[in-house]
């Protein structure tokens, strides 16, 4: 082997020391870059040229080290973790976020509640019957049905105004996908072309990594990483982005919520095929949305505003019309309710007087007030517009702590899979700082073997045979 060999070796060797300190530069500069993976230099030994004849040339070393290429520390198996919890969480926690907030707007058991105002409403009317003469108790009992009246279709109204707002997020949901799975798309092209040139894609691994999370947690979608580099994102089984094209989804249905139809995603390019989705923030969205019969909470808290008016209304108006009014007339409604749309903004008090009130029983004088008694007692009923409240308020309550539980179970899921993920692909500076002095003592290292044989080789031609003169 030629002494000049030696420079080679050494040149290689700072090579490859100089490239192990611009990858580690790189860890420092993006340790807080999001999605950012660690990088390693990935070397190995070139082995010595052969020789062959019948006599031995003795030990001969190798001929330097070879830098492979810059490798991404990630796994696979934990990113894929990691997009799983995503969609998980996404889904539990757009569900409790929905939940707590329709919940405090109930404003269940306070005195701002519908609980409230209805045992309220009661009260008027057993006082009334305390004191049938009272113009003001009678006076009060209409501004107190009126408020009532009011207070329902106030809570339908805001029941309604969340509606739509949900509606809105699932329409930004769906453009935001789209929208990552076309930035996928171009990724997974230029991932493809720089793998079959034998260039880095580090850095487009991990821009693909966190858009592929992003999908995940807003609309459940699975990934497989394929043979070519290329990412496969699939939604119900279908593929939302397969190598570098992308699908788009659409969202369709009722705009509001007294269409009382599910909504439904399909496919842009086929419209008549329904894509299921049953995941992340926009599948969580589409079960707060759905109808009343398939479990939709705000369409059933609709659907009670409405049986509590129907309720109430048909039970006082039953009643009322069993009495008398002071003058001896026979009761009349006391509620009306529209004849199309929703019970709970159709509800009307039909007595525009303290003289129209049925508060006495037929026969029994102008004074009697036990038909009010009755209608004071109406509250009590199993079937009475208070125990549908209060029986879809418990119920709402109890789901409503699940949905919370379920969220901090799935987001405690999360975290965790984000710390495993992290540990292998977190940029650790101490770390960083130690690899970065060992990479600057090989480079000195190298550079004093270069010195070395240049030393050597100055001596060998300059020198020898210049002893004596």
């Amino acid at each position: 082997m030629s002494t000049f060999s030696g420079l080679n070796t050494a040149a290689s060797g700072l090579a490859a020391a100089r490239r192990g300190m611009d990858v580690v530069g790189q860890n420092i500069a993006n340790q807080k870059t999001e999605g950012y993976t660690r990088q390693r230099v990935q070397t190995s030994a070139i082995a010595a040229v052969a020789h062959t004849g019948r006599f031995s040339t003795g030990a001969v070393p190798g001929n330097g080290v070879s830098v492979d290429g810059v490798a991404r520390l990630g796994d696979a198996l934990l990113d894929a973790r990691v997009r799983d919890a995503l969609a998980a969480s996404g889904y539990w926690s757009t569900r409790a976020v929905a939940a707590t907030t329709i919940e405090a707007s109930l404003a269940e058991p306070t005195e701002n509640g519908l609980a409230a105002r209805l045992s309220k409403f009661w009260s008027g009317w057993q006082d009334l019957a305390n004191t049938p003469d009272s113009g003001a108790a009678a006076s009060s009992i209409l501004e107190s049905a009126k408020e009532l009246a009011s207070h329902i279709a106030g809570g339908y109204r805001s029941v309604a105004s969340k509606w739509s707002d949900a509606r809105e997020a699932a329409d930004r949901s769906v453009t935001q996908v789209n929208a990552a799975a076309d930035q996928i798309a171009v990724l997974n092209g230029q991932i493809r072309d720089a793998l079959a040139s034998a260039r880095s894609a580090n850095e487009l691994l991990d821009q693909r990594s966190v858009l592929a999370q992003t999908v995940s947690r807003m609309s459940g979608a699975s990934a497989t990483v394929e043979g070519d580099g290329t990412m496969t994102l699939r939604i119900g089984g279908n593929a939302l982005v397969a190598g570098s094209d992308a699908r788009h989804l659409v969202l369709s249905g009722p705009t509001s919520i007294d269409g009382g139809q599910r909504l439904s995603v399909s496919w842009a390019s086929a419209p008549d095929l329904p894509v299921s989705i049953d995941g992340g923030e926009l599948g969580a969205s589409l079960a707060i949305l759905a109808p009343a019969e398939e479990g939709g909470m705000l369409a059933q808290l609709a659907s009670t505003y409405d049986a509590v008016a129907t309720a109430l209304a048909a039970a006082l108006n039953t009643q009322h019309r069993a009495g008398v009014t002071s003058s001896g007339q026979q009761g009349g409604d006391f509620f009306t309710l529209a004849t199309t749309g929703s019970a709970a903004l159709g509800l009307r008090v039909a007595i525009t007087a303290p003289s129209e009130l049925a508060l006495a029983a037929p026969g029994a004088g102008a004074w009697d007030a036990s038909n009010a008694d009755l209608i004071s007692q109406i509250g009590r009923s199993a079937t009475a517009p208070d125990a549908l409240w209060s029986d879809h308020v418990t119920r709402f309550g109890v789901a409503t702590a699940a949905d919370v539980q379920r969220a901090k179970v799935s987001d405690s899921a999360a975290v965790a899979a984000v710390g495993a993920q992290q540990s292998v692909a977190a940029v650790d500076g101490d770390e960083e700082t130690i690899s970065l002095l060992t990479y600057q003592t090989a480079y000195q290292a190298a550079a004093r073997v270069m010195t070395a044989v240049d030393e050597a080789l100055d001596v060998l031609i300059n020198r020898t045979g210049l002893v004596g003169r």
